[in-house]
């Protein structure tokens, strides 16, 4: 698929070494040969085993768990020897924008971390950001530098549609999700519906009403991320106590933080969708989590980028 693969390369951290290899396959090409080791006092230690002078890079590297700031650091330094061994571009590809819960001061003397990791990246040489489903859409106005945001709907969509349910309807678990369940709703030819709830205190919610009708339906609950299943579970039962016969959940990046599993495995819900966004560990899997690839998506943006092509068709592709 590639026009010229030498000037277009591959490199990965550690966070999701199986996701690079994947898109590489996807687009005929292999991953960069570059070693992510640690000092014996933790410090980040890369060494780029191949040249990269005039190439166009890029970095697949989400900034997940379970170790987060490690992620980071090594997208930053490897960033920093590719901007030193004078790389054309540097493109970080981001599945998962770690610290982007942190998009607004929502009380005093709160930081607003998901511009220090923008301004951080551009520092370090990054040229270009592709990343997939922001928990919000702002965030792309903290970078000075091109950002891709890609939606994770046409491969969650197109899995819902192979199941052949009947009377579905989109919920969005809040009214933040409004936008990406119209988006969902939209490529599933459905009705929508909202659940309104209050959180009285940090890390708990409690659902208040339902606005829309999901009576004798097939609820398909949508949401960016899902982390301790607390609210998820609760929005599902909640669209239970309103009537739908069955509930399934799509969340972009499974983030399963204690006690999401178990959670999740004594909930209404009948199957838990998400992307590999974030590398699924061994311990969190369960039967009622499927996991669907982004690579495809990725790879694509990727070959656009690359060869200057339009980004934005591929959204006008996904809707057909």
């Amino acid at each position: 698929m590639l026009s010229d693969e030498e000037r277009f390369r591959i490199f990965t951290g550690n966070a999701n070494p199986d996701l690079a290899r994947e898109i590489a396959a996807y687009l005929g090409t292999t991953v960069g040969d570059a070693v992510i080791n640690r000092f014996n006092n933790g410090e980040v230690q890369v060494m780029i085993n191949e040249s990269v002078r005039g190439k166009d890079v890029f970095i697949v590297q989400p900034t997940c768990g379970p170790t987060v700031n490690d992620n980071v650091m090594e997208l930053l330094i490897m960033a920093d020897a590719f901007k030193r061994a004078s790389a054309h571009q540097i493109v970080a590809v981001i599945p998962f924008y770690g610290y982007a819960r942190q998009d607004r001061k929502a009380r005093g003397r709160e930081p607003i971390t998901a511009k220090l990791m923008a301004d951080l990246l551009q520092c370090a040489g990054i040229t270009r950001v592709i990343t997939i489903d922001l928990h919000a859409a702002q965030i792309q106005g903290f970078f000075n530098i091109p950002l891709d945001h890609m939606p994770a709907a046409p491969v969650l969509a197109d899995y819902i549609k192979q199941k052949n349910l009947q009377d579905i309807i989109v919920v969005s678990p809040d009214l933040g999700g409004v936008g990406r369940a119209r988006v969902f709703a939209e490529r599933l030819n459905c009705g929508m519906a909202i659940i309104d709830k209050r959180r009285p205190e940090p890390g708990v919610a409690e659902v208040m009403n339902l606005i829309g009708d999901v009576t004798g339906k097939t609820a398909i609950l949508v949401d960016d991320m899902v982390d301790t299943a607390g609210s998820l579970t609760e929005a599902a039962k909640a669209v239970k106590k309103f009537g739908a016969k069955e509930v399934y959940a799509c969340c972009t990046h499974p983030i399963l933080t204690d006690p999401a599993l178990s959670r999740i495995a004594s909930s209404e819900i009948t199957e838990l969708v998400v992307t590999n966004t974030i590398p699924l560990a061994p311990n969190k899997k369960h039967p009622k989590i499927k996991v669907l690839s982004i690579a495809p998506i990725l790879a694509e943006t990727m070959l656009r980028v690359y060869n200057d092509w339009s980004v934005s068709q591929l959204f006008e592709d996904a809707k057909k």
